[in-house]
Formats: structure tokens, sequence, C-alpha cells
């Protein structure tokens, strides 16, 4: 039996995890569950899967949470600490799917303490994927993508060399506005950026989609994962999301994983790892589907391309300062605060005024991380005066 634990339990990629696990009651124990304030949701899964501790992010919610585990023999906590040292009680395998940045100090503990780490929280990897992979070597941890572009590059360099491989090919579905007119997307609404039209995903996975950014950042954790050199790199939009990404080879040979866009599929392969479990999952039906189509991305209409491949070729914190300012941004579109291209505009801003070396420790980039969300929250002052 694996000991397993979940972080950010009660988001989409929480939920599908559990989904999976109580699927295999007795191939996995579960330690941990943690979630960021939703303490109907922890308890109800917490208790459903039997987990030995439920942490909620939000301090103020301990109290509730307490109550609402009363008689579960669940034991409840909350706070930063807890998260952390949740992370830290060594289960063997930990899901990391914290939405944003604050999954960072959790997401080190796990790989800190050695076991199995599948990665869903690409801000992470992202703004400190130096640190992150130097305490998964440092602790022999291992670090699954669970991002389906990443775990299916993954699955296509099985046994594999990276010296070998000519480039890296993330496919992106292009989003809900993948054919829209620049001027069109002005008037573009909270309730629109979030209806992806493949993925069933939370709100803020969901926007950064509809502006691409979800892509930048996905670039930006491949260069981390399989160091070939972002000029081996690139993004192609394919709409029907099928072909999840591919993989060519110095021989001119091209792999690459499809299936129906479930990420209970890329959860399962991360969650078995090195074996396979079945999964609900429809099976990939390419006769009823008929067509894969393939086109460019334009950088035009979606500038979190270029902005998320500049920061990494950057050598320095850009990443960290381009994820933060993308938050805060994001938060503020989905607020109604600012306008769908605003978003781009605001992280930007904030790359052209801020600029930090490259993060040595956790503290550096939690500064600049916090040092960018001030500086975007500056930049939507002046835009909503």
């Amino acid at each position: 039996m694996r000991s397993v634990s979940v972080f950010g339990a009660t988001g989409s990629v929480g939920m599908s995890t559990l989904d999976l696990i109580q699927r295999e009651p007795d191939a996995y124990a579960v330690i941990a569950l943690t979630a960021n304030r939703d303490v109907a949701g922890l308890a109800a899964a917490a208790r459903a899967v039997g987990a030995q501790i439920a942490v909620v992010a939000d301090e103020a919610q301990y109290g509730a949470l307490k109550d609402a585990l009363a008689g579960s023999g669940v034991e409840a906590a909350a706070g930063e600490g807890a998260l952390v040292d949740a992370a830290a009680a060594g289960a063997d395998w930990t899901m990391a799917a914290i939405v944003g940045c604050a999954g960072l100090k959790p997401t080190i503990a796990a790989l800190q303490a050695g076991g199995t780490v599948a990665l869903a929280n690409k801000e992470s990897l992202v703004s400190a994927g130096a640190l992150m992979m130097q305490a998964a070597t440092a602790s022999g941890a291992t670090l699954l993508p669970v991002d389906s572009e990443h775990n299916a590059i993954f699955q296509c360099l099985a046994g594999s060399s990276l010296d070998d491989v000519a480039r890296i090919i993330l496919t992106a579905s292009g989003g809900p506005f993948r054919t829209l007119g620049y001027e069109d997307m002005r008037a573009i609404t909270p309730a629109q950026a979030v209806a992806h039209p493949n993925w069933s995903m939370g709100a803020k996975i969901s926007v950064d989609s509809a502006t691409m950014m979800n892509k930048g950042l996905e670039l930006i954790e491949a260069a981390h994962l399989f160091p070939v050199g972002l000029d081996r790199i690139e993004i192609l939009v394919h709409p029907q999301s099928v072909i999840h990404s591919m993989v060519e080879y110095r021989d001119r040979s091209t792999l690459a994983q499809l299936g129906s866009p479930d990420m209970r599929i890329p959860i399962a392969h991360a969650l078995a790892w090195p074996a396979r479990i079945a999964t609900p999952c429809q099976p990939l039906d390419l006769a009823r589907i008929g067509r894969l189509d393939f086109e460019a991305p334009d950088d035009r209409r979606f500038p979190a391309l270029r902005l998320a491949r500049a920061a990494a070729q950057a050598g320095d914190a850009s990443a960290a300062i381009l994820n933060a300012a993308n938050e805060v941004a994001v938060a503020a579109f989905l607020a109604g605060r600012i306008g769908f291209l605003d978003i781009a505009m605001i992280v930007e801003d904030v790359l052209n005024r801020y600029s930090a070396p490259m993060p040595a420790c956790m503290d550096d980039v939690l500064h600049a991380d916090a040092t960018a969300r001030v500086m975007a929250g500056d930049v939507m002052e002046r835009l909503t005066v």
C-alpha cells in the first residue's frame, strides 16, 4: 500500500486524484489532504478517504474544520506552517496541486522529504524551477509532471536520452478565443474566459488558457523538466486537444501521446508510475474525431507567449516576476476590475519596470514575487483611475 497526500484536494486536479484513489482503496493510504478555505469540501473528502490529517490554509477556518471533522478520527490543522509540516511528513507520493505561488513552500518541503511528487502546480516550477530541481536532486525525490503536456512529453521520452531529442513540441488548444479578432477581445467577460472548449479546469487556469499564458508557463516548466534548451522547445496550436505533446528525435522520428481531454489520464499515470492503472475515462475514438488540425500560435493576439519565452531566456528572476504579475492580473480580471487584454499588458509593464537576479534561495523567490505583486497592483490602480 502506497501512502499518499493531496495538496489542493478540493480543486479540479485534487478531486480527480481522489476519484482515482477511491477506485483503488486497497492500494493507497491517505496521509494528508489540504485546501485553501473550502472547509466543507475538505472535511467531506477527508472523511471519505479516511485521511490522517486535513489542513486548511486559512487559519481563521481552523475552528470550522475541527467541528466538521468531529468524531471522524481525522486530525485538523490550519495555516502555512501546518501545510509545510504535512508536506514534510514523508508520504510515498504527494500530489502538488495548490494553485499559484502559494504552493511553493509545501512543494519544496515534499521534495526535500525525498518521496515522489506529482506536480500539477506550474507556478511553483515557473517561479523557483532551479531551486525545486536542486531540492529533488539533493533528496533523491522523484518529480513527475501531471500537466497533460508535460506528462505526455515524459511518456514520449521513456527510455530515451535528451541528447537524442531534436525538438519538444508543446501542443495548445488555443483556448476559447483562438479565432477571435484582437479588437473583439476587449469585450471578453470572465464568464466567457473560464468556458474552455475542451477541458474542465479551475477559473485561474482557464483564464490562463484563454490568454495562452498557460502555455507560456508550460514552456518555462518544460525548460526545467526537460533541459534541451529553449531553442528546441516549440508551441503548436492543436484545437482538438487529442495530441497532448510530441517529441521529435534527431533521426526525425516523432512520438506523440494521445488521449481524451480528461486530467484523470495523466494523474493516473503519475499515481501508478512506473505501473499503470485503469481509469473511467472515455477511450479515444479517432474515427469519430475524424481530423486533427494544427496551426502556428499568434503572438500578436496572445502576447503572453512572447513574454514567457523572454522571461525564460532572461536567466534572472523574470519568470517569478511574470508569474506573480499574472496571478494578480488574472484575479483582477475575474473580479471585473480590468479587461481581458489588460492582463498581458500589466504583466509586460511589470517586467519592463522590475528585474532581480536569479533567486539563490526561497527568500529571493518570495521577495521577487511580493515586489512584482505590489507593482502589478500599482499598474492596475493607474488603469482604473
